[in-house]
């Protein structure tokens, strides 16, 4: 996990195990390692990243919760990912257009750790070239991923993803719930 949290600090991208599915990540504050992702991925910068988050404390660093997204985090059985207006302290291309932002709590204790220890939000993209479907696994990651990432997380190589993603949803002001993402 050091040497992980090193590459990130030095501007690197990871590839790890998250909730969902396999990831690339980096430090989210950190503006060249966000676009080195979207050069990995391939992926226009009208599609946005996530966030992961470890603790209330630091999602509260970056938006503001409404207590409606509290109760959907608590209640949630998948992973959720919230899209919030108005972040602050975070890079341009990590905000969207319409200046807000997806970020997930996560509850996987590996991720935890590993934000806890980098004490930064992490980016958290499919581990895929753009247009390609996620992979299940990491023997279903494409090898030009493999090659591009700076690091590799030796852990959960022989499992399969629970799940094909997260749920995402945008919450208006008027507390009205709009799914993005089932």
């Amino acid at each position: 996990m050091q040497k992980a949290v090193q590459v990130m600090q030095d501007g690197g991208i990871i590839l790890y195990p998250t909730d969902t599915i396999w990831g690339i990540g980096c430090d989210a504050t950190n503006e060249k390692a966000v676009e080195k992702i979207f050069k990995i991925k391939q992926r226009t910068k009208e599609k946005n990243l996530i966030l992961l988050v470890e603790s209330e404390r630091r999602l509260q660093e970056y938006v503001e919760v409404p207590t409606l997204a509290w109760d959907l985090m608590d209640y949630s059985e998948k992973p959720l990912t919230i899209v919030y207006e108005n972040p602050k302290k975070l890079p341009k291309s990590i905000i969207s257009e319409d200046n807000t932002v997806g970020i997930r709590l996560t509850k996987d204790f590996f991720c935890k750790k590993l934000i806890s220890k980098l004490n930064k939000p992490l980016v958290s993209t499919s581990a895929n070239l753009s247009g390609e479907k996620s992979p299940k696994n990491f023997s279903a990651i494409n090898h030009k991923i493999l090659e591009d990432v700076d690091y590799i997380i030796n852990l959960r190589h022989e499992d399969d993803c629970i799940y094909s993603g997260s749920s995402i949803i945008k919450l208006t002001p008027n507390n009205k719930v709009i799914v993005i993402r089932q």
